[in-house]
């Protein structure tokens, strides 16, 4: 395997000048994606309906294109669904990714086409490699074995001549030779349906192997950690794995997990790597090490243009180009692919920490946030406040989820109310939530406001859940693994008055 692992890195190295290219001139490359869309788009059904044979310009583009949902898409995806073909790409689609949009409880069921799954997603994982080797110049990954945690995937019900899956189960099932040369367990394995089984053959398969990497979602990456710790009875993960060197992450924030991980692998030498990967693309990756923030990949077939959080709500909201976003300003972002996703909006909310090159970070969902009194509390306030209370008072989470305590008729304060599952309990839950509390306030003017003398906003209420609760919950609710996720934030008590029947 050291032939092999010096044979891939040199290879991959290789890539790199690609990715300075898009680095150094991003808007020349944005432009050559757009125009290779519009053209490869002209005879499908939706190339005619806007008349793509006589764009010529991105201004063109944006006054005969609106800008849309799932749910105004959706006429044209069934159509795909049903069988038919050339309606949004003129490629022969036939898998579908299923997403389960924590905000909506209806599953998506995003195309995926043969240059989407190639230049996109596989480009996505060569270039994961590409810099994670421009890091790490000695990396021996590929002489241990790679563990991806995928999803899983089943025949189209409404055609029996596609498929669809999590993000995950369609790009394992179609995975290069290359790519599975150095994985485990088999694909078989990966791509279980029972996750519960999934989870306990992917434990007692990969205990005895030299694994050095992982791909995953940190949900699951904890709970097959537990299960294996549990099974060998060891301290830690590197006691069972002495050559594990990365994990590379995605699907959710890490902050929550990282104090967890470093418990799980007690070693500086071990490297932690963001990937920004959905079912509608392979948007981002960590380029540097010990960072949150994500180069902004370019040339993968996206064409990418941005909402002003501000805009949002607005009946004609600005929306501007690549060129035109601003250094420390956070955006929802809207998409034209090679999947034949038009000017869609993928509900997610971007902050530009770097305008040279593009770098992001994700700083929630259009629709996954709490202002129901003004505070605007989003995803990255609630998962940064709660790292540095549990950094305090050393605690560890491996799950949450909040929601608001609303105006009462006798004159009681709103608030916010938490669910938090620790591994790790803080000594002290009220000392935990007065920090809580503090970091909050520091890191968000408007809750800040809000909190003054308790005239608007209550002291958050902290409920502790015991081990398991999410799991359990997401398991009857049938959304176990692949694109489900926690919903963190709600607007509404929808989720958390359910989660609350458990405690």
């Amino acid at each position: 395997m050291g032939i092999f692992n010096f044979a891939v890195r040199e290879l991959l190295k290789r890539r790199y000048s690609g990715i300075e290219q898009f680095m150094l001139h991003p808007h020349d490359i944005q432009d050559r994606v757009f125009h290779s869309l519009i053209q490869q788009a002209g005879k499908t059904e939706w190339g005619k309906r806007y008349e793509y044979r006589t764009i010529r310009s991105y201004d063109e583009y944006t006054k005969r294109v609106p800008v849309s949902t799932y749910e105004q898409l959706y006429p044209f995806i069934e159509k795909i669904l049903l069988g038919n073909q050339n309606v949004l790409w003129p490629s022969r689609i036939t898998w579908f990714s299923k997403s389960s949009g924590t905000t909506n409880d209806r599953s998506k069921y995003i195309p995926v086409s043969p240059e989407a799954l190639k230049i996109c997603h596989y480009n996505g994982g060569k270039d994961l490699l590409s810099l994670y080797f421009q890091n790490v110049p000695k990396s021996q990954i590929f002489k241990g074995k790679n563990i991806g945690i995928g999803g899983t995937y089943k025949r189209n019900h409404m055609h029996a001549d596609s498929y669809m899956g999590d993000v995950s189960a369609v790009i394992l099932a179609n995975l290069p030779f290359w790519a599975q040369f150095a994985r485990t367990p088999s694909l078989k394995v990966a791509l279980m349906s029972d996750w519960e089984e999934k989870i306990e053959k992917h434990a007692r398969l990969t205990l005895g192997e030299d694994v050095a990497s992982i791909s995953g979602v940190p949900t699951w990456t904890v709970i097959l950690m537990e299960r294996i710790l549990e099974i060998t009875g060891k301290k830690n993960m590197l006691e069972v794995w002495p050559d594990f060197e990365v994990f590379f992450h995605g699907a959710v924030a890490f902050t929550p997990y990282r104090e967890l991980f470093k418990k799980f692998f007690p070693s500086d030498q071990v490297h932690y790597v963001e990937t920004y990967n959905a079912s509608e693309g392979f948007f981002g990756i960590q380029d540097q090490l010990g960072t949150g923030d994500m180069l902004l990949m370019l040339d993968y077939g996206i064409f990418y243009e941005f909402i002003p959080i501000d805009e949002l709500d607005k009946e004609n909201p600005l929306i501007i180009p690549l060129s035109a976003v601003e250094l420390g300003k956070s955006y929802a972002m809207v998409i034209s692919t090679n999947s034949g996703l038009w000017r869609y909006s993928i509900g997610d909310t971007v902050r530009f920490v770097s305008v040279a090159p593009y770098r992001i970070r994700i700083t929630g969902r259009t629709k996954h946030f709490i202002n129901v009194f003004g505070e605007e509390l989003v995803i990255e306030n609630a998962e940064t406040a709660l790292s540095k209370a549990c950094e305090k008072t050393e605690a560890l989470v491996t799950n949450f989820t909040a929601g608001p305590v609303f105006f009462g008729t006798d004159k009681q304060r709103g608030g916010h109310e938490w669910i938090i599952e620790f591994s790790k309990q803080p000594n002290d839950i009220e000392r935990f939530t007065q920090l809580l509390d503090e970091e909050l306030r520091a890191l968000n003017s408007d809750y800040d406001a809000k909190r003054y003398k308790d005239m608007a906003l209550l002291m958050p209420k902290v409920h502790v859940a015991p081990q398991d609760t999410f799991y359990q919950w997401m398991k009857k609710r049938g959304k176990l693994g692949g694109q489900n996720k926690v919903p963190r934030l709600s607007n509404s008590r929808e989720f958390l008055d359910d989660l609350l029947k458990s405690l």
